[in-house]
């Protein structure tokens, strides 16, 4: 028996199962009783008139039955033991029956172990289960395998492989779900931006909200919030990075700077501190003691701010949602990724009823060139003509067949 994933219960001989914290036990969905429970807390919660629900890791609901030991030989898989189990499909069909069916709400479901043919089992508008799912795949291209602490350096290719493959496999009858950070990710400009910081937060702004599919926004990416560096471990809270670090150091023997410099680039406490509202103490956020530290740089990466600079990250958002309300291609457009091997730009055209659009993105801190002429385009509907729809820089680029970008520089062009 896995003592890290069974518990022994208090007050008698059994144990519970628990994929996660042992606050967090897995329940038995192969018990009506309980399926039943968890449908009229779903209830309550419609009565209350909300108008959707994020489930958590939901594809790992059904586990094998007997719930067998791992083998002793082999690589260190489990999720085949409980990811995509057996009944999923029935016990989501049948919660769609019961409550989803009622309104039309938003249903978003976390999944890891999942693939764009899998995740279009779960998400098919014909198969009444959710509208769409939550992929990790893009976030594991700076980690090695699934372990995110084996920190690699990303290259854009493979990015744009990942997403590509994603846009094209939830394309015809699914919807995609986009996001670069949320509570269980560092903050995408400490990942991807680094420097020139209000720049790459505006151009993976961009990149989120010109994509098909939901762009979801984190609380605080919307103000370029960034990781944070504790001195100690003693400052984290997570229960992940904690168990990571007594592992690494007590069990692997680890190097203690090593290790922190893991958790400072991967940890998820770096999304979790308090939202910085303004410049006053604690970020405006309590004028208690919150329950983990504010960043540092809450002087002056606040909303406060934000809201009294007609250029800031804020209101280049609201710029980004406005033209996705304006724009059906957009929203609606199918994906072409062009120039694919480019090591630094990432371009794509968007079609939609005639109409074309198309995005250049600079991913890194280094001017650079596309060369339109030089790109194997076939069938895209590139435009001959178009306009400087927004740009992330203060100018409106003249569109051209050469397209030089500054660091970090986001473009999109619309046809005319």
């Amino acid at each position: 028996m896995n003592s890290l994933a069974w518990e022994k219960e208090p007050a008698g001989d059994q144990y519970f199962l628990h994929l996660y914290t042992k606050k967090q036990p897995d329940l038995n969905w192969d018990n009506p009783a309980v399926r039943e429970e968890v449908y009229k807390i779903m209830q309550f919660w419609v009565d209350k008139g909300i108008d959707g629900f994020r489930m958590d890791v939901i594809n790992y609901i059904s586990k094998v039955p007997e719930l067998p030991d791992m083998p002793a030989e082999g690589p260190f898989l489990a999720s085949p033991y409980f990811a995509n189990g057996p009944h999923v499909h029935e016990y989501l069909q049948e919660m769609h029956q019961r409550i989803l069916s009622q309104k039309e709400f938003i249903i978003v479901g976390e999944m890891v172990s999942v693939t764009p043919e899998e995740a279009r089992l779960y998400t098919h508008e014909d198969r009444y289960e959710l509208n769409m799912v939550f992929t990790f795949e893009h976030m594991y291209v700076d980690a090695v395998g699934e372990d995110k602490w084996q920190i690699r350096p990303w290259n854009l290719p493979e990015l744009k492989q990942v997403f590509g493959k994603w846009q094209k496999g939830l394309s015809d009858g699914c919807w995609n779900s986009l996001y670069l950070n949320n509570h269980d990710q560092p903050r995408m400009v400490s990942r991807f931006g680094k420097e020139y910081r209000v720049e790459s937060a505006k151009m993976l702004a961009t990149f989120l909200h010109t994509l098909q599919g939901t762009p979801y926004i984190y609380q605080g990416e919307e103000l370029g919030m960034t990781n944070i560096r504790f001195d100690s471990i003693e400052e984290y809270k997570d229960i992940d990075t904690l168990n990571y670090y007594r592992e690494a150091t007590e069990c692997f023997q680890k190097d203690p700077a090593d290790v922190m410099e893991a958790i400072y680039t991967k940890g998820r406490d770096n999304a979790r501190t308090p939202m910085q509202w303004d410049s006053s103490s604690n970020a405006g956020f309590t004028e208690g003691t919150p329950w983990i530290p504010v960043n540092p740089n809450y002087s002056f990466i606040n909303a406060e701010n934000a809201l009294k600079d007609p250029d800031s990250i804020f209101y280049y958002y609201q710029k980004l949602i406005k033209l996705r309300k304006e724009h059906k291609v957009i929203v609606y457009g199918d994906y072409q990724c062009i120039c694919e091997d480019h090591p630094s730009v990432y371009a794509y055209v968007r079609n939609y009823e005639g109409v074309s659009l198309l995005v250049v993105l600079n991913f890194f801190d280094v001017p650079a060139v596309l060369d339109l002429a030089g790109c194997e385009i076939p069938g895209t509907g590139l435009p001959e003509k178009a306009e400087c729809l927004i740009g992330n820089y203060y100018d409106s680029p003249v569109y051209k067949k050469q397209i030089e970008l500054r660091p970090y520089e986001a473009v999109v062009y619309l046809g005319i």
